[in-house]
């Protein structure tokens, strides 16, 4: 039963990023020179390298993990737009909601309302 709780805290946490990253796209511009284009790619390299980093290696090696997650993001916002459509407040406090009650059941499996 606690297997199921955690299963269901994790699929309601992926359910709430959905929400919240749905109305956010990112678009890159189209350079004539080839040097341009690279931050782009800089930025996907950097933030996959930052994930694995934060995932998988040891507690001392994290900040690794972290300072190329944060190259990443700012390689992105260099490179590239990220344009945020308009959200409605309803949405806004629903994938909150979702995250909260996700991240309680998956970290100590425990139903957090009742």
């Amino acid at each position: 039963m606690r297997a199921f709780v955690k299963l269901t805290g994790f699929c309601l946490l992926i359910y709430s990023i959905y929400l919240l990253g749905h109305n956010i796209l990112f678009t890159t511009n189209v350079y004539p020179y080839w040097w341009r284009g690279i931050a782009a790619d800089v930025s996907v390299l950097f933030l996959a390298i930052g994930v694995l980093s934060i995932v998988f290696l040891p507690d001392e090696f994290k900040e690794i993990g972290w300072v190329s997650t944060a190259i990443g993001i700012l390689a992105v916002f260099m490179s590239s737009r990220a344009i945020l459509n308009p959200t409605s407040l309803w949405e806004f406090f629903l994938a909150f909601m979702v995250m909260a009650i996700g991240y309680k059941l998956f970290s100590t499996g425990r139903v957090p309302l009742l």
